[in-house]
């Protein structure tokens, strides 16, 4: 084994004139340093594809060429015995450069274009239109206007990015990767490296958390795959800190909205205009693009609520800053601040309470299907239910008595906040992840395999990253075979093993994959039953399997088992019915060409020190939708951990960029998360509406993450008066709000 380290860009934006490797080289344990000029790395990198008109598409090299655009880039990568004799390396490595003008946010006039494909930095533009919003705006009773603006963080799974490649002798290449999507992953390494992808295996193992962050082919990833084939039978291993970490993963949420939105005398929202900038950082991430933030955004930005008069621009720019990709929610939990606080405005300019202004607006059962402004259509439509429960549980009218008995005896402000939201879920062929790229993301192939010794093995071609998948598919093929849970292995994340999948996001594994195991668990059941028809010459009909046993209804006995059956299926094929094969397996896809809206509420109680900008989470509620629960544990842990990841976002998360492009949060001192002490006891409520799908499930992985800015920016709102438009909302932006609105 051979380690490798990372040669970072320390300036945000230059021009490289020179890289001096030869004390790095000569340094004792160094085997080899490479830069974009190496052989092996020569006119290598990445280009994510799509026929959007008015995308921009630009390279990610491998290792920085001619010039960098973030602080933070890989420039050379020095491979040595160990991490350490790595990293003394790269400090010996020598980068001479000419500045060039650096842009930090996006809707702010370049300073200097970052590709020369995009002089004006727009990477991706689009406008999504219906009705006519500015005639019916000039005709509205109220009219109100908020400019937003969202803070830039990352997803810091508890495990960095980490990669093991290995070239064999026979042009074999293995990859071990903490990636969300191993096949895609195989797809794109064998088209760059001009190799047959049967040449290519990825292995994504056991790894700690993902959440977007490792659904990216990365130029690291791609480096080492390149420098490890002129290193054959030598395994190159990069393990990625948690510094190069927050500087050179995927970042997310930088956005900003202007939003003019109508409403009728009733409370009626009546028309919406929004302009919106997505800082999509120095490059176009592969495979995603730089639009998977800016049209999910102004795709998704009504939610939940009826609209017929629409319009949003968006644009995603370029930046000197780490590059924008996935992350949990994708852009929603910046809409839904954003589509919730200018509900609030309007409910205050109309003397209502928030809960009031979206019950009136709120998608119904019986608008279902719903075609949204932006030509998705919503299959849910249980969001007044949500909401109503939530605020049941919330005990809502006790906490508005609550609130005005403060506000008369001038004791600490309490306000209460709302989100309403919606997600599409396990996105099929017809509302594909990602803008119109080379690849149409849908379906998910399973194979259910019975062995001689009557045990089960499920081959999915998705992948997990800690939110216990292998627990939800056992539980899936046991129940559709009829065996016990312990008899069934899944296994998962290795594409020599599995057929071709597209992986773990956009909250797809229950949907997609959990249809695809259950239709070819039944018919692997459907085979069993017919076997064990004719071998015992019974009724298929009168036939169930049940814990591994042939039982005939009405009989309290077995007449054979599950084991049984396998060894004659293998073993003794002299044995089988004329008109059987030996084996007992199935493969099938599916995809569910939709997709399945989720849905859900948030209300909360939050108490206000204005003395200091403290907030206090007095009560949290949490409702969703989430159509069929498989597993009740694992569905309230994934909620529990988006909604923390949510907070953490709203309270505490910030990527901060100084002017010259340093990231001056770059270490875990300086960028908080939110610990156990900081996240309040949240209660959970659900609603089982099954969506229309083999087993009637919504994805559950994202939704928590949307609502917790919106809640916590419409209490704080609520308590003391005035409006929160720029997020994380930190006790010194509090105070000084605080102050400044008493002057």
């Amino acid at each position: 084994m051979a380690h490798v380290a990372f040669v970072r860009s320390i300036v945000a934006h230059a021009r490289i004139t020179g890289i001096d490797t030869t004390e790095a080289e000569a340094l004792p344990g160094v085997r080899r340093v490479f830069t974009a000029d190496s052989p092996a790395l020569m006119g290598l990198g990445l280009r994510a594809k799509s026929a959007l008109p008015r995308y921009v598409e630009t390279e990610q090299p491998a290792l920085a060429r001619g010039v960098v655009r973030f602080v933070g880039e890989a420039v050379a990568a020095v491979v040595a015995d160990d991490r350490y004799l790595a990293e003394d390396g790269a400090e010996l490595v020598v980068v001479d450069d000419e500045p060039l003008g650096v842009s930090i946010r996006a809707w702010d006039p370049p300073a200097a274009p970052l590709h020369h494909q995009a002089p004006d930095n727009v990477l991706v533009h689009r406008v999504f239109e219906r009705g006519d919003p500015e005639t019916i705006l000039s005709q509205a009773h109220t009219v109100v206007r908020r400019s937003l603006i969202t803070n830039r963080h990352a997803g810091n799974p508890l495990e960095c990015r980490a990669t093991v490649a290995l070239w064999d002798d026979h042009d074999h290449l293995t990859l071990w990767s903490g990636t969300q999507i191993p096949h895609l992953v195989r797809n794109i390494l064998a088209e760059l490296l001009g190799v047959s992808e049967s040449n290519v295996r990825v292995i994504a193992p056991d790894v700690g958390g993902g959440f977007g962050v490792k659904a990216v082919l990365y130029p690291e990833d791609l480096a080492i795959c390149a420098m490890a084939r002129t290193m054959v039978g030598t395994p190159l291993k990069w393990v990625e800190d948690r510094v190069e970490h927050l500087h050179a993963a995927t970042h997310a949420r930088d956005h900003r909205y202007d939003v003019t939105a109508g409403f009728a005398e009733d409370g009626e929202l009546v028309a919406l205009d929004v302009d919106a900038w997505c800082n999509v950082g120095a490059y176009s991430v592969s495979p995603w693009t730089a639009g998977i933030e800016p049209l999910m955004a102004g795709g998704l930005f009504t939610g939940p609520y009826r609209l017929d008069h629409y319009r949003c621009e968006v644009r995603g720019v370029a930046t000197n800053t780490s590059p924008s990709g996935p992350y949990r929610g994708v852009a929603r939990p910046a809409t839904v601040f954003a589509m919730e606080a200018i509900l609030d405005s309007g409910a205050r300019a109309l003397g209502m309470s928030g809960a009031e202004i979206r019950r009136r607006n709120l998608i119904r059962p019986t608008d279902i299907p719903y075609r949204m402004p932006t030509g998705l259509v919503d299959d849910s439509g249980h969001y007044l239910e949500c909401l109503e429960q939530a605020l049941d549980i919330i005990g809502y009218d006790a906490l508005v008595a609550e609130q005005a008995r403060r506000r008369a005896a001038n004791d600490k402000p309490l306000g209460i906040g709302f989100a309403v939201y919606n997600e599409l879920t396990g996105l099929g062929r017809a509302a594909s992840a990602g803008p119109r790229m080379p690849f149409r993301t849908g379906h998910e192939a399973c194979t259910v395999r019975v062995n001689p010794d009557g045990k089960l093995v499920v081959l999915s071609g998705v992948t997990s990253q800690g939110q216990g998948l292998e627990t939800t598919l056992a539980q899936v093929v046991a129940d559709a075979v009829g065996v016990g849970y312990d008899h069934v292995e899944v296994r998962y994340g290795d594409t020599n093993e599995s057929l071709w999948g597209f992986g773990a996001f956009s909250s797809r594994q229950a949907v997609i994959a959990g249809g695809a195991a259950s239709t070819a668990a039944v018919a692997v059941r459907d085979q069993i039953l017919e076997l064990a028809a004719d071998l015992y010459e019974a009724n298929r009909d009168d036939l169930r399997l049940s814990d591994g046993r042939i039982m005939v209804v009405g009989s309290p006995q077995p007449i054979g088992s599950l084991a049984d059956l396998a060894r004659v299926a293998y073993l003794e094929s002299n044995r089988l019915p004329k008109g059987h094969s030996p084996g007992l397996e199935a493969t099938r896809f599916y995809d569910p060409v939709l997709g399945a809206f989720a849905g859900g509420a948030q209300v909360a109680a939050v108490e206000v020190d204005t003395a200091t900008g403290e907030l206090t989470v007095l009560d949290w509620v949490c409702v969703e939708d989430s159509g069929r629960v498989i597993n009740a544990q694992i569905v309230e842990g994934q909620v529990m951990g988006s909604l923390a990841q949510g907070l953490g976002g709203a309270l505490y998360e910030h990527l901060v960029y100084d002017r010259d492009g340093n990231l001056v949060t770059g270490t875990l001192l300086d960028y908080l998360m939110p610990s156990g002490a900081e996240t309040p006891e949240f209660r959970l409520g659900h609603l089982e509406h099954p969506a229309d799908n083999p087993l009637g499930v919504r994805g559950v992985g994202e939704g928590g993450t949307l609502g917790p800015a919106a809640v916590l920016a419409g209490a704080v709102a609520d308590a003391i008066g005035l409006e929160i438009d720029r997020l994380p909302i930190t006790p010194s932006r509090l105070w000084v709000l605080l102050h400044e609105g008493n002057r």
